[in-house]
């Protein structure tokens, strides 16, 4: 069976053909699935998708016009599939439900110290043979109060890093989670961790419960120095409201690996274009905002589980078999 993989970026490629050469051929492709991509997989049975792909009612009915069966995302998230079509066109669908939250805890670190002790206006300076200080004063993270939304198995992994720095230690979460109060962390509501937190990093699913959990009123309550940190999922905070709150001169530090419009934007070359996406334009000129292109998973140790389960997911398929990772069934 050959298998149609979009939206595969170069370091991702040989990794994916090594781990198929064995059992499935594989067909690699660098752009992302939407309506106007999906009639290439006419004719493939099962097909591979990226978070940034668009999986809505028009390309999914012409992936299963097309004899697609099944979809096998690369990705824990699935915000981006619209389930109820794929289900009533009978196509499966699967994902990665877990890869190295290492990755994504220790992006959200670098993130969170890049902004702080101000490493990209340093690097920046120096490269041009400015050696100044002037401007690049941080703060020591050992002793501030780090609030975590979301301790799963990422935020777990976040919170062990602040343990280490000597943080004190606040969680936001539906259910708590054991080895984060063993920490030391304290669970409050969230409108009492926003307000004592002089970090915040978000690490829950994007859901319609969680869209904009950081909103205006959200951002409000937050310390006028503290600083956000965005690894998960874009849709979680209010952009719009977030830059009006940076143009007050609230906030000391926003770092973002994420952003609720970035398809179309993020995995491409936009630099010899116009930019049209005001809110992001404007995000991008405030000197304590730095945003990078949803790059926190990207290891080569997630990368390499991600095509591991993706390949199991596969084999499953074609077996009949279900796991925690199926979405949708083999009807």
């Amino acid at each position: 069976m050959e298998i149609l993989a979009y939206g595969v970026q170069a370091d991702e490629k040989p990794l994916i053909e090594k781990a198929f050469a064995d059992r499935h051929a594989v067909h690699c492709l660098d752009v992302f699935l939407n309506a106007d991509t999906a009639p290439l997989a006419a004719g493939h049975e099962v097909i591979s998708t990226s978070v940034n792909a668009s999986l809505d009612a028009s390309a999914l009915r012409i992936l299963a016009t097309g004899g697609t069966k099944m979809i096998a995302q690369r990705s824990t998230g699935f915000n981006n599939i619209d389930l109820a079509v794929a289900e009533e066109l009978g196509l499966t669908v699967a994902r990665v439900s877990y890869y190295s939250p290492y990755a994504v805890a220790e992006f959200a670190w670098t993130l969170a110290l890049a902004v702080n002790r101000r490493i990209t206006r340093a690097a920046l300076r120096t490269r041009e043979f400015d050696f100044r200080l002037d401007g690049l004063m941080g703060r020591d993270i050992h002793g501030m109060t780090v609030g975590v939304i979301g301790t799963g198995k990422i935020g777990e992994c976040f919170t062990r890093i602040a343990h280490g720095f000597g943080t004190r230690l606040l969680g936001w979460d539906v259910a708590e989670n054991p080895a984060c109060r063993e920490l030391g962390m304290e669970y409050t509501p969230l409108e009492q961790l926003l307000a004592e937190s002089d970090l915040v990093s978000l690490h829950v699913p994007l859901l319609p419960d969680t869209h904009h959990l950081i909103d205006d009123s959200a951002l409000a309550r937050m310390r006028p120095d503290a600083i956000l940190v965005n690894s998960s999922r874009g849709g979680l905070v209010d952009t719009a409201a977030l830059v009006e709150r940076l143009r007050t001169g609230h906030l000391g530090g926003v770092a973002l690996d994420v952003y609720e419009e970035e398809t179309g934007l993020f995995f491409f070359d936009r630099s010899l274009e116009v930019v049209t996406d005001d809110t992001l334009a404007r995000l991008m000129t405030f000197p304590q905002v730095l945003v990078t292109s949803h790059q926190a998973y990207f290891t080569s140790t997630a990368v390499g589980q991600i095509i591991d389960a993706t390949l199991g997911n596969v084999d499953d398929f074609l077996a009949g078999r279900t796991s925690e990772n199926t979405l949708i069934p083999r009807s």
